[in-house]
Order: C-alpha cells, then sequence, then structure tokens
C-alpha cells in the first residue's frame, strides 16, 4: 500500500524538474532576439526615392535606424551578410491639406512620410517580410514648411524606426 508521504514525494518529483525547467524572460528594451542564434545585423542605406526630395531627409532616418538597433540590442553591426538584413528605400514625402478654415483655405497640413522596408532573419527565414511603415505629422498652414520640416521629419523618423524595430525583432 502506497502512504500519502510516499504519493507527494512522488507527485514532487514529478513536478520539481517541469517547474525548473520554464523560465520567464523579461527584457526591458522590447527585443526578443535569441542571441545564440542571431549575432549580426545588416542595415542598408535606405535611398530617398521619394517624388519630394528634402536634402536631409535620408541621412536622419538612416542614422536614426542604425542606432535603434545599436540602443536596444546587442547585435553587431556589420556590412553584408548579417543573421538580420534589413534593406530599403524612402518611397513619399509628400504634404496634403488636412482641414480647411471657414474661410476656405486650409487651416493644417499633413506631412507624410513611407518607408519601404525588406527584412531577411537568416535563422528563421518564415519571420521574413516586405512591407512599408508610414508616418505623419500635422503642422498650422500659417507656418511655412522650412520652418517646421527639420523637427517634424525627426518626429517622423523616431515613430518609423520605432515600428521597424517592433516588427524586426520585438514580435510585436
Amino acid at each position: 500500500m502506497v502512504s500519502n508521504k510516499n504519493i507527494v514525494k512522488l507527485i514532487l518529483m514529478l513536478v520539481l524538474p517541469l517547474v525548473a525547467a520554464c523560465s520567464v524572460s523579461y527584457k526591458f528594451n522590447g527585443s526578443s532576439i535569441d542571441y545564440t542564434k542571431t549575432k549580426t545585423i545588416s542595415i542598408a542605406t535606405f535611398p530617398n526615392r521619394a517624388a519630394y526630395v528634402w536634402a536631409p531627409m535620408a541621412s536622419i532616418f538612416n542614422n536614426e535606424l542604425v542606432d535603434e538597433f545599436s540602443k536596444k540590442t546587442r547585435l553587431q553591426q556589420v556590412r553584408r551578410n548579417g543573421d538580420l538584413q534589413i534593406s530599403g528605400e524612402i518611397t513619399d514625402y509628400t504634404q496634403a491639406n488636412k482641414s480647411v478654415s471657414a474661410d476656405g483655405y486650409s487651416s493644417q497640413v499633413e506631412l507624410k512620410m513611407t518607408v519601404n522596408v525588406r527584412f531577411v532573419n537568416n535563422s528563421n527565414h518564415s519571420e521574413d517580410f516586405e512591407r512599408t511603415f508610414s508616418a505623419s505629422q500635422t503642422y498650422d498652414s500659417s507656418q511655412p514648411l522650412t520652418s517646421v520640416q527639420d523637427d517634424l521629419v525627426n518626429q517622423m523618423v523616431k515613430d518609423i524606426t520605432n515600428q521597424i524595430f517592433n516588427a524586426t525583432v520585438a514580435n510585436w
């Protein structure tokens, strides 16, 4: 006959290894990278292929994208053939009237930036994708674009690079 103590011991012997094998991992940077499989990333320079071109935009975008991965991951950046590969182009940069005032004139203008991204994960090709990411900012039409463009582009770039980071390594 089996005693209650023996049953408890048997259950503990079976359950403890299962509990010990489980682990919970919190990553405060938002990435979910398996650094045993993924050690490098190559980020190609994104050319500006938008019909309307503001010269500093491409370098602002490229620098911010590289910085996003440098700050939030331990991946080594390499020129080519990284375990993760990101490439693409800035495809659109437009402004359009967003709202009209009572006198019939534009009161707000929306500035929009769109980037096409190709992502390759050489450790897991099921995560590969090609898709577009966009961000927009609105400004008062009484201001000339040249006076607000720098700040608005920086905000849009931060938004888009964060979207790219989340789509590629945060698995959101």
